[in-house]
């Protein structure tokens, strides 16, 4: 239970991050707004591994530690930014009621996991409900913000399951930590070279909106989502992310007044016994 629990409050977290995403992208580039954050959330980490004096990674971790930055820093970040340029934050959610499946696929290739069928079951018909609900909510459909989405998936997936694997040897915080040092030096020259041309004119939503991506979306949510891998196992937790559009398409609704239909009670009440249902199978 430590691990769900871990894990549940990791997906509270991401669940503000398209949101704040669609917000910050109101005064800033995709690209600056991609660099930016990962640049902010390394430098926390950076202090954090000296503070508490962590040992450098070994040899054989760095391209693990490579493949988590490629993903979840830079990969998901980006396309999700790019995505949200043509489509809503509510149409954007569709796409993350297939990431548990995506975890779940790739945990099986990189933790070496073998869930029971009917934890399979439980997952298509979660993601499923997800998917059809969310696709509900918005009929801004855009094929290009769609491959995007479906890119973004697959990318964060994968850093997803390399990093819950990576965590159960080096620690949740410190493989988010030493990812985003490893991405330092190329996201830190994306960013001047992609800075604004003037500050002034960015109001506060758009700050706010990177405050939120950089601190909570890039490094406090992966201290806890990451811990909830490597305890809970990354199939079975990773289905918690189906709950994670249900949060984010309430704060989509509520900050950026987008349409949520009443209908989200039953079709949450569905993925809740599709979540616990995975968890006994997986």
């Amino acid at each position: 239970m430590a691990g769900w629990g871990s894990g549940f409050l990791g997906v509270l977290i991401f669940s503000g991050s398209l949101p704040a995403t669609r917000v910050a992208l109101s005064g800033f580039n995709p690209m600056f707004l991609t660099s930016a954050r990962a640049v902010v959330a390394a430098l926390l980490g950076i202090a954090l591994l000296l503070v508490l004096r962590q040992a450098r990674p070994e040899r054989r971790d760095v391209i693990s530690l490579l493949i988590v930055a490629a993903g979840v820093v830079v990969g998901f970040p980006l396309l999700t930014a790019l995505a949200l340029q043509h489509v809503t934050a509510a149409h954007s959610i569709v796409f993350i009621g297939l990431l548990p499946l995506a975890t779940a696929l790739f945990g099986m290739l990189r933790g070496m996991e073998r869930p029971k069928a009917l934890f399979w079951v439980f997952s298509c018909t979660g993601s499923a409900a997800v998917g059809a609900y969310a696709l509900s909510q918005s009929a801004d459909l855009s094929l290009k913000g769609d491959l995007l989405m479906l890119a973004a998936v697959i990318v964060c997936g994968f850093g997803y399951a390399e990093g819950g694997a990576l965590s159960r040897r080096l620690g949740g915080w410190q493989v988010i930590s030493w990812a985003l040092a490893l991405s330092l030096p190329v996201m830190g020259t994306l960013a001047l070279l992609t800075w604004p041309d003037s500050l002034t004119g960015i109001e506060m939503p758009a700050w706010v909106g990177l405050g939120y991506v950089s601190i909570f979306s890039m490094l406090v949510g992966f201290i806890f989502w990451y811990r909830g891998l490597a305890i809970g196992g990354i199939a079975g937790v990773g289905q918690l992310q189906l709950l994670q559009p249900f949060f984010g398409l309430m704060l989509a609704s509520l900050l950026l007044h987008e349409p949520v239909s009443s209908t989200m009670l039953l079709v949450t009440t569905l993925v809740v016994g599709c979540v616990a249902g995975a968890k006994r199978f997986a």
